[in-house]
């Protein structure tokens, strides 16, 4: 399925069994692999793909969102090496349990970073302090009902 927003071309993909309904947006300025990466991470984040969850197939995902198997093996594959997903020999590629893998001290430095890069994103908006913390409450606020759900 596309969609226009703003002149971009959204594909989505309706969820079915073993499918990930996640949105790549061709004018974003993110790569495609990162698009299929933060749309998993947020869906493991909100809890709609669970530990132990399939997810489908480099090629199988491909085809849903209508991109490059070799994007998303790459996508796969970070999410991988962030301990996000497990492959199970002859059984493809899981959700993997939830796990402590980063250090109190580099939570602190990533969380620090990523202030910095929003800060960074949001300097030339001309929006007001107070404007910024509402939305950012929201969004928060958004995920934990997501989380809940």
């Amino acid at each position: 399925m596309h969609n226009s927003v703003l002149g971009a071309v959204v594909r989505t993909e309706t969820l079915r069994p073993n499918a990930l309904n996640i949105q790549i947006v061709t004018g974003d300025s993110r790569p495609i692999f990162r698009q299929i990466v933060d749309g998993i991470r947020m869906k493991i984040a909100t809890g709609h793909v669970r530990p132990g969850d399939p997810l489908p197939s480099y090629r199988g995902l491909a085809a849903q969102l209508t991109v490059n198997p070799n994007t998303v093996a790459k996508a796969y594959a970070q999410l991988a090496n962030k301990g996000l997903v497990e492959s199970r020999k002859g059984l493809g590629l899981f959700v993997a349990e939830r796990r402590q893998i980063l250090s109190e001290d580099e939570q602190e430095q990533r969380l620090a970073q990523a202030i910095d890069d929003f800060i960074n994103h949001t300097l030339d908006l001309d929006y007001l302090d107070d404007e910024i913390m509402q939305r950012l409450k929201r969004a928060l606020a958004k995920l934990e009902f997501k989380k809940a759900s």
